[in-house]
């Protein structure tokens, strides 16, 4: 359970209908295998320990009888396990019975669930045999001295890790227009457990997993599926034992259909919860009609086996990553067109270095101007070379500008910038900061005062990561009209202008923007070294690739910098060591906390994705805010490494 981590299980048996000890049998073994596993959340299918197809065979009091205990000898042969287990079988109570899951805890049975809605249609008949469960909770003596609640109400807290609250639905609870975890989750439960019996026919697995995808995104929770195998009778229908577990709208893992393999990963409490706490609409109420039951889990590290991705902002299919680049370029594009048609303009001005940003922002101004229906020729790309401007990003920039039909215009900073080194008494020979922003900001003059000339629009480069390190000069390079990749991370920029690349059709244009893909990232403010670029960015500020990484593990879900060390560790286990991975997290939090007052002022830009730095939404930062605590906690982790090391 460190970092908020609890490894769960799915199981789906290879049961024998209508004989509870075998299948309880089973069922401890199952258990004692998941708990190896170090899973400390089992769930069984809906009504496991009979078979769900029983049938009129549910009638027989014998069956129901060995059901029962069958239940209790599980709860005796897995007291020793370290986890609680959800099982699904029928129960008697006052006359009628009930499809229930028990909830059992080292060798208690903590309470019975039933289920709330009883399909009665096309293949289903379990209205013939069950009752609707009651919401509020009894007592109900389940062999003497043996007194559970049962009721659908009900929630199960685990007070070693007060973030893990389960509750409990059943199979057809969730295909309902009203399903009962909706309660569930509004009354504080977090993850919710599903014992089904859902049978296959054709495509329905699909919907299977949008559905509970979706829900587990509609409450922000964790979805536990566990559905029947082909251990059921197949007189007039299959199982296929296909069982889920989802996060928060996305399926961590599934089954194989028609396999009964189980289906193992680890959920993420501390983001559910973090998700929760940013989401105002997110009111939690009711509670106080639930029954709370309190369990104990021991406190053991938790050892990850889902995909820690090292590039979240970046799709891992190519599919679904040209679908986001085209969304994205869509979003920007129209973006763009709004603020051009607001104002009037028909003129947009872009400075173009021949670099990766100002190639992605022209890029966006050309998409705009032709939903606009504008000639490509009120578009003036301005490139300035300066000290630091090298042969090959020159010639990118014209090259790019002339293969996209926008006006070139070339104006040199040099003379500018040398008269302004005078007027302020700057030795030219002394390359630092006022050296470097003198360049940015005589660029941005040039490109606001042609703006003007020609009733323009400036179109800023700028892109999220350099906002969140403060890579930009102050008045400079972040001051534009409308900052159109003002929340891309640097690491889609790079997949963005590749998929125009790869999508646009113009042979001349791929090349220029592939060798573009191909330059080290620079802002070729100091003077090349035999011609080639002597400043690269992530020499000086670090992998944009781990900041990234970083920023959004911070501003996403507010992680600590234990866990954002611990995730990153494991993302880029094959790239990065400990200390370096230590070193540029220092950097990111000291940067991110004294750079808000370049992000306090930004310029407009629309946001694209679920992570943004606007003052004006995403990010109310004070730009004086103290940034003691995670320093602290960064060396303090260095530290231990350290020790560890000399260890």
């Amino acid at each position: 359970m460190e970092f908020g981590y609890i490894k769960v299980a799915a199981l789906s048996p290879k049961i024998k209908v209508a004989d509870p000890k075998h299948n309880g049998e089973i069922m401890i073994q199952h258990i004692k295998e998941a708990a190896a596993q170090g899973a400390s959340v089992i769930v069984f299918p809906e009504l496991c320990i009979t078979g769900y197809s029983c049938g009129d065979l549910f009638l027989q009091e014998l069956l129901l009888e060995e059901a029962k205990w069958q239940l209790f000898s599980i709860a005796e042969q897995t007291a020793q396990v370290d986890a609680v287990i959800f099982a699904g079988l029928p129960l008697a109570y006052k006359d009628k019975l009930y499809n229930t899951a028990a909830v059992l805890h080292r060798g208690r049975v903590l309470g019975i669930v039933p289920k709330t809605f009883l399909p009665n249609y096309a293949e289903f008949y379990e209205a013939r045999h069950f009752t609707p469960g009651m919401q509020r909770t009894v007592p109900v003596t389940l062999r003497e001295g043996v007194a559970v609640p049962m009721g659908t109400d009900q929630i199960f807290v685990c007070d070693t890790m007060p973030s893990i609250r389960i509750a409990v639905e059943l199979c057809e609870d969730v295909w309902a227009p009203n399903p009962p975890s909706i309660r569930h989750a509004l009354a504080g439960a977090d993850l919710i457990v599903n014992l089904s019996a859902s049978d296959e026919v054709t495509g329905k697995d699909v919907y299977r997993r949008d559905l509970i995808a979706g829900q587990s995104a509609r409450l922000v929770c964790g979805y536990i599926y566990a559905n029947a195998s082909d251990g059921e009778s197949t007189q007039d229908v299959v199982y296929s034992g296909h069982s889920l577990i989802a996060e928060n709208g996305i399926v961590l893992e599934e089954s194989e259909r028609f396999t009964n393999q189980p289906v193992y990963t680890e959920l993420d409490m501390h983001k559910l919860t973090a998700e929760r706490r940013r989401m105002s609409t997110f009111i939690q109420s009711g509670a106080e009609d639930y029954t709370i039951t309190h369990f104990t889990l021991a406190r053991s590290k938790t050892k990850l086996t889902r995909f820690v991705d090292p590039a979240p902002f970046v799709p891992g299919r190519k599919a679904d990553r040209d679908k986001r680049c085209e969304e994205i370029l869509a979003i920007q594009a129209m973006g763009l067109k709004k603020r051009l048609e607001h104002t009037g303009c028909e003129c947009a001005v872009v400075g173009i270095s021949g670099g990766l940003d100002s190639t992605l922002a022209l890029l966006v101004t050309v998409r705009a101007f032709d939903l606009l229906g504008i000639s490509r020729g009120q578009i003036v790309a301005v490139t300035m070379p300066g000290f630091g401007t090298t042969d090959r990003t020159y010639e990118n920039a014209v090259h790019l500008i002339q293969c996209l039909g926008a006006d070139l215009r070339e104006i040199s900073i040099c003379d500018a910038v040398h008269v302004h080194f005078r007027d302020i008494r700057q030795d030219q020979d002394n390359h630092d900061v006022t050296y470097e922003n003198s360049q940015a900001r005589e660029r941005t003059q040039i490109l606001m005062d042609i703006a003007n000339q020609l009733n323009g629009l400036v179109v800023g480069t700028g892109d999220m990561s350099e906002l969140a390190l403060g890579w930009a000069t102050y008045n400079g390079d972040h001051m534009s009209m409308y900052g159109v990749n003002a929340s891309v991370p640097k690491t889609l920029v790079r997949h963005l202008v590749r998929y125009f690349a790869d999508t646009c059709g113009d042979t001349a244009l791929a090349e220029v923007l592939l060798d573009v893909l191909d330059t080290p990232v620079s802002p070729e403010l100091l003077p090349p070294k035999d011609g080639r670029i002597s400043q690269k960015t992530e020499d000086i500020v670090g992998p944009y690739e781990l900041h990234d990484f970083f920023l959004y593990e911070i501003l996403r879900f507010g992680f600590a910098p234990d866990k954002v060390l611990h995730l990153a560790q494991l993302a880029f286990a094959d790239t990065y060591d400990k200390e370096t991975i230590l070193k540029w997290l220092h950097v990111f939090y000291r940067r991110f906390f004294s750079q808000q007052f370049k992000r306090s002022c930004l310029p407009d830009g629309p946001k694209v994705g679920t992570v943004a730095m606007s003052p004006r939404g995403d990010l109310r930062m004070p730009s004086d805010a103290s940034m003691r605590i995670w320093m602290d906690a960064v060396e303090k982790l260095a530290q231990e490494a350290a020790a560890k090391d000399l260890g």
